[in-house]
Parts: structure tokens; C-alpha cells; sequence
């Protein structure tokens, strides 16, 4: 879901002026349904990489081929109840809140160059109300949660053999 972005440009402010990318208006919800429906029916997908406004990465283009098994991971997947319905097997993946921040700070430092009060800001004011808004009002509608605490072996095992029975 993360390549569905609307531009930075277009992205809400909140009160100080920030960029949140945590809200449902964030994404085109509407492309990103008409493209899984275009991998339901074993068509190929072209798109460009979404590379979180990092100056330091470059955008490939991406190529999704169609597959028995379609996996849609992202925040906004169950907010959605159209493309909540065309989901078979919801999971949440979900894990402490602590491990949370940590990870975080940890991927946004790394991975997207940003500062870390930035991230800590971006987690108290965007991340966190989001999880309590697209997230935790389903835990109790999903079919599967995985605790990813520590690691999820076992759990990623289960879910493999799964998808391999689904794509017999």
C-alpha cells in the first residue's frame, strides 16, 4: 500500500505544520482497490516505487505479476469496506508499544534519513492516534494476530503453509 501515496505536496498539515501521512487521505484508496482488482484477474501491475521523500533513494519501477495468492499489507487495509471485503484472510501483525517506538525510530533514522525528534514527533502526534483509529478498532474482526515481539517464526511458518495450500 505504501506505493499508493498521494505526493508530498498534497499530504495534510496538522496544527504545526507537519506532514501527516498517517491519515486515510493520505493514499489513493481508489487506485490501490482498482489495482488489486486488476491482479485478481491475473493482470500484470507497472508502478513506481514510493521512496518516502528520501533525497538519498532513487525510485525503480516496480512490476507486480498477478499470483494465486495476492498479499495487501498496509495501514489503511481494513479502514476501507470495500477493500476490506475483498480481503480472505485479515491479519495484524502487531507487536508492544515499546517495540514499536523502538522499531520505528530505528527504520526512520535508517532507512529514511529523517531526524529523530522528527520521529518521535511524527509517532506521538501521527503514528499513534492512527494506530488507535485504522488499527485497533479491528483487532476484534480479523481472523488471525500475530505477536511480533521478539520474532514470529513459528507464526510466519503457519501463514506460509497456508499460503501454499491456497496456491495449490
Amino acid at each position: 500500500m505504501d506505493n499508493y501515496y498521494y505526493p508530498r505536496e498534497q499530504q495534510q498539515q496538522d496544527s504545526k505544520g507537519v506532514k501527516n501521512f498517517d491519515l486515510l487521505e493520505s493514499i489513493d484508496i481508489s487506485a490501490f482497490k482498482n489495482d488489486l482488482r486488476t491482479l485478481s484477474e491475473g493482470k500484470e501491475l507497472k508502478l513506481t516505487e514510493y521512496v518516502f521523500n528520501n533525497e538519498k533513494a532513487t525510485a525503480r519501477d516496480l512490476i507486480i505479476k498477478p499470483a494465486p495468492v495476492i498479499i495487501v499489507e498496509g495501514l489503511f487495509v481494513f479502514s476501507d469496506p470495500e477493500l476490506f471485503d475483498m480481503i480472505d484472510l485479515r491479519i495484524i501483525i502487531n507487536a508492544k508499544d515499546v517495540i514499536k517506538v523502538i522499531r520505528r525510530i530505528h527504520r526512520d533514522k535508517v532507512e529514511r534519513n529523517y531526524p529523530v525528534e522528527d520521529v518521535i514527533y511524527r509517532y506521538q502526534h501521527h503514528v499513534l492516534p492512527s494506530y488507535e483509529k485504522y488499527i485497533e478498532p479491528y483487532l476484534d474482526s480479523v481472523d488471525l494476530i500475530i505477536n511480533n515481539n521478539e520474532n514470529f517464526d513459528t507464526s510466519l511458518m503457519l501463514l506460509a503453509d497456508h499460503i501454499l495450500e491456497k496456491s495449490k
